[in-house]
């Protein structure tokens, strides 16, 4: 099943500030009304192994998954907070043209002190971020960040996935989302949804295989939507 039928959520993109010409994007929604407080995350395999985390709790060990890429790479996935943002502006910084691009739906030349507090001040009751990280080095750097921002009523939420250029087609991505959207499914969330570039093939791979459908953006032509069904 599909996100779809007679009522819409209207939301403006939340993952680009100081931007203009942001475009209202209109999201069909088949149900609303169900809403659950908290959060719930798994911190082992496998995947319906959920324990319940507040805010409050949230630690820098915890939720935390250890996994393997395709090359062998052991890699830790972590939730982003706010200790991390200078870790997050090298991340977008290092990013090339085409993945900021792809990520923002237009060019920054450099993340602004907003953005970076917006990705990094996470409440874990509306936003939810997890950043994918090497195991085992001293120094933390961000090879890809996942996340996903709920719509007012709780229904539904918007995500994005950025991986690093030298670490694509390793699985990291597909670690990142499967990982954000067990949460959302856990949490109730009924509908996941991302609005991309209609040029970004990477993007258009990954939702395919993670079970996403895609329509055009009937607002704009460049862009699509691409929709998960999380409930049963």
């Amino acid at each position: 099943m599909e996100c779809g039928g007679n009522e819409s959520c209207v939301l403006a993109d939340p993952t680009v500030v100081g931007m203009q010409g942001v475009g209202l994007i209109e999201i069909n929604i088949a149900i609303r009304g169900i809403a659950q407080d908290g959060l719930v995350f798994r911190q082992e395999h496998p995947m319906n192994s959920i324990e319940p985390v507040m805010p409050w709790s949230l630690g820098p060990n915890y939720p935390h998954w250890s996994e393997q890429l395709r090359d062998g790479t052991r890699i830790t996935i972590r939730p982003v907070t706010k200790a991390d943002a200078d870790r997050e502006r090298a991340f977008i910084e290092t990013l090339s043209p085409q993945a900021r691009r792809f990520r923002f739906l237009g060019q920054i030349a450099r993340p602004s002190a907003e953005l970076i507090a917006r990705f990094t001040d996470i409440d874990y009751q509306h936003d939810v971020a997890f950043a994918a990280v090497e195991a085992g080095q001293a120094e933390e750097t961000f090879l890809g960040v996942s996340r996903y921002d709920t719509t007012q009523d709780g229904t539904s939420c918007e995500c994005a996935v950025t991986v690093l250029d030298a670490w694509h087609h390793k699985g990291l991505g597909t670690l990142l989302m499967k990982h954000l959207i067990e949460v959302a499914k856990a949490r109730g969330i009924l509908c996941m949804f991302s609005i991309d570039a209609i040029d970004n093939t990477d993007m258009a791979e990954l939702a395919k295989h993670l079970g996403f459908t895609r329509h055009p953006d009937r607002n704009d032509a460049s862009q699509v939507v691409h929709s998960l069904w999380l409930q049963p």
